[in-house]
């Protein structure tokens, strides 16, 4: 099993953007972000493959915006800053949402990118597809779409209409993916040629 589970972490690697996890972390003892820091803290210690990326905001703790990954040591299950990039300004100049997923692609590696919404879920009858869909990228391929599947949309109609519109602009936008080769939305679950994203403006357009 300990041979598997190092063959895994060679071949994939969990990176969840989370940019406010730096100023819940900052936050004052016994406040609801306080608590959620705890929360993220506690998952990435039961998980030490996962790594989570923030960005770091000017404070009387630091001079300037930063993008920031935390990582933990398997052994002794303490967190550390694993890197830090220094910043010229703010990243999220738009959408938070998208400019938190294009902050975080440094961190990454690896040849190709999948990125996946909080509210989405990776069946294994889904993951059994990699195989092939990593083999679509040859020649100019950069972008493979790839379907959604929005776990929350039984949580009540609030959540139903929301993975509706969803569905909608995740299925139609894709016609018009050709001729300008972007896609207009957050880029999930996709998958794509990193070298392409880090030179075309990122994931999300």
């Amino acid at each position: 099993d300990n041979a598997i589970e190092t063959l895994v972490e060679q071949k994939f690697e969990y990176l969840v953007s989370c940019q406010v996890y730096g100023r819940m972390r900052e936050s004052p003892e016994g406040s609801a972000f306080r608590q959620k820091a705890r929360d993220i803290e506690e998952l990435i210690r039961a998980h030490p493959e996962l790594k989570v990326s923030y960005v770091q905001s000017p404070s009387e703790l630091h001079d300037a915006f930063a993008s920031c990954l935390i990582a933990c040591d398997k052994e002794t299950k303490d967190l550390s800053l694993a890197c830090k990039i220094e910043l010229p300004g703010n990243p999220i100049i738009g959408e938070g949402k998208p400019e938190n997923q294009n902050h975080a692609v440094v961190f990454s590696r690896g040849a190709y990118l999948q990125t996946l919404d909080m509210n989405q879920d990776g069946y294994l009858g889904e993951a059994l597809k990699m195989r092939n869909l990593l083999g679509v990228f040859h020649e100019d391929v950069v972008l493979v779409g790839f379907p959604e599947t929005i776990f929350s949309e039984t949580s009540g109609a609030v959540a139903q209409f929301a993975a509706i519109s969803e569905f909608i602009f995740q299925t139609f936008q894709r016609f018009m993916t050709w001729p300008l080769m972007v896609r207009f939305h957050y880029g999930h679950p996709d998958l794509w040629d990193k070298a392409f994203t880090m030179t075309n403006g990122g994931i999300s357009k």
